[in-house]
């Protein structure tokens, strides 16, 4: 494995709560199992981390209980954080409702992740061989763009730059997106997050418009399409779609996490992009046959359900299209 994925982005405790259906609006349900878990970035780092990859977080945690439960988590996993406690607040929380149908539904109140500065990065320096990860949910939040866009702009020409520009795409102003997107070197999305930047079309086409209009510098971009994989195109050559896998999913909540980690991991010890789509579906697939948002599968894991896989299909309920 060739350098470590180094995440400055985001990362939440969400309280998980599974119930058949959500209530109605003045109504109440009795959820059938609670969870506290780690979320948000920690589920894209967790994925990298047990697919081979050294992982260090350069985003922020709080000071509270929240902040000390994840850097806890944090150490189960093996990812060190780069960056000291906020002097400011507690990490934030999300509320996660998993539906019977495995759709989860969310709820968050940002915390420290949502502040960022120049002075609280100081810390995070980036080797050559590294990659760096962030998502839209730092680019969306007021204290935090800004500084994240101007730190993203300042990376080393050579250094692989990836993007998830996540559901919250319509809350990042579209100047900060189009900035952060110029540096961009692999750009992961879901369909609905394609066609917001890109404008409506098959998938093709809109992956074509990411790299001629919005991605000078990519050497690729990922769609991913849930239950039917992904649509891969590479910057001046080949586009193809990788189909998904049919499982019955129970969770799909970390699904694309679970993806993108993957598929940096893959890229990152040296396989082609093809090669690394396909290996970051099996992961998705797996993932979504699980229960939690950190349900990332290991190298190993991915290895052997791909040996016994038949021939991916675009049917079966693997993870939605939002994924």
């Amino acid at each position: 494995m060739n350098g470590r994925l180094v995440h400055v982005g985001s990362a939440v405790v969400d309280y998980v709560y599974r119930i058949d259906a959500l209530p109605a609006p003045g109504m109440e349900k009795t959820a059938s199992s609670f969870a506290q878990v780690a979320g948000g970035g920690f589920n894209m780092m967790v994925a990298a981390s047990r697919t081979g990859m050294k992982v260090v977080f350069g985003g922020q945690l709080g000071n509270g209980p929240n902040g000390d439960f994840l850097r806890t988590a944090f150490a189960a996993e093996g990812i060190a954080t780069l960056t000291p406690p906020s002097p400011l607040m507690d990490s934030g929380n999300c509320v996660a409702m998993i539906s019977s149908d495995a759709e989860r539904t969310f709820v968050s109140w940002p915390g420290a992740e949502s502040v960022l500065s120049l002075d609280l990065l100081a810390p995070v320096a980036v080797a050559p061989d590294d990659w760096v990860f962030t998502s839209g949910y730092t680019l969306s939040y007021p204290a935090s763009r800004d500084t994240l866009a101007d730190w993203i702009e300042s990376l080393p020409d050579e250094t692989p730059f990836v993007l998830d520009p996540a559901p919250v795409i319509t809350d990042i102003p579209r100047p900060i997106l189009s900035r952060v997107l110029a540096r961009t070197t692999w750009l992961s999305c879901n369909t609905t997050e394609a066609a917001e930047i890109a404008g409506p079309g098959d998938v093709e086409a809109v992956a074509a418009r990411l790299l001629d209009e919005h991605c000078p510098q990519a050497a690729g971009v990922v769609i991913r399409s849930g239950a039917k994989g992904c649509h891969l195109r590479l910057a001046g050559g080949p586009a193809r779609t990788i189909a998904g896998y049919a499982v019955t999913a129970i969770d799909t909540n970390g699904a694309g996490d679970t993806h993108i980690g993957a598929f940096v991991s893959a890229l990152a010890r040296g396989a082609p992009p093809f090669d690394a789509a396909r290996y970051a579906n099996a992961a998705a697939a797996i993932s979504v046959t699980r229960h939690g948002g950190s349900s990332a599968p290991t190298d190993r894991e991915i290895q052997t359900f791909l040996s016994h896989a038949a021939d991916p299909s675009g049917t079966g309920r693997t993870q939605k299209a939002n994924a």
